[in-house]
């Protein structure tokens, strides 16, 4: 009985696939949907090591070590000062330096001799030129003082009026000549800016990577 069903079924199912190589594909049975599932390939799970406390202890150390060299970096780096771009030399100007450099000119004794007298004459007249207004600084305080005495002796209270400070005098303003006098009614725009300063802050992140690059070199 058994073996007559199957027979039947064989038949059956050969009989399907012979009408489903139609060159069109067109069939009136229904589909037998015939479907395999997903082979599941499993493994035991893996059992925890429990490790030794002493190498935990060991690893905790090592981390607490790192956090504090890390802090001294970055107090060490705290100390160093910003670096000034307009004093630092382009690198450029560096490396062109022996085509930059001008041979040292040898001058000749006469021409030495010539400059020494120079420098002579000029420093003697400096000299003559800063003895002359001292003297006459000296003159103009001399005859001040001459004149608030005998303003004193005959009026003490002008005197006394003459020698309180003006306080008009400060603070001096003065509106003088320009190259480019302003235009009458110009309306200047606001310009925009923007803020191009380096910033010299050090991150935790930053510390952290440039030593582990240290310790891989």
């Amino acid at each position: 009985m058994l073996a007559s069903s199957f027979c039947n079924m064989q038949k059956l199912l050969c009989r399907s696939f012979d009408r489903l190589h139609v060159a069109r594909g067109i069939s009136t049975f229904e589909p037998l949907r015939f479907q395999m599932t997903v082979p599941l390939c499993a493994e035991p799970l893996k059992k925890k090591k429990r490790l030794d406390p002493a190498i935990l202890k060991a690893r905790e150390e090592r981390k607490k070590k790192r956090l504090e060299k890390q802090i001294r970096r970055m107090e060490k780096n705290a100390k160093q000062l910003k670096p000034v771009e307009e004093c630092e030399v382009p690198l450029e100007i560096v490396n062109n330096r022996a085509e930059r450099a001008r041979p040292r000119v040898k001058l000749s004794n006469d021409e030495m001799n010539a400059q020494v007298d120079l420098i002579k004459a000029w420093s003697k007249y400096r000299h003559k030129q800063s003895f002359r207004d001292l003297q006459m600084i000296d003159r103009i305080i001399g005859s001040q003082d001459w004149a608030l005495d005998q303003l004193k002796a005959e009026s003490p209270e002008l005197y006394a009026a003459a020698i309180l400070p003006d306080e008009g005098l400060l603070p001096f303003k003065c509106a003088g000549p320009t190259e480019t006098p302003p235009i009458v009614g110009y309306d200047s725009p606001d310009g925009d800016f923007f803020d191009t300063s380096k910033k010299w802050d050090v991150a935790p992140s930053d510390l952290m990577v440039a030593s582990r690059k240290g310790k891989r070199k």
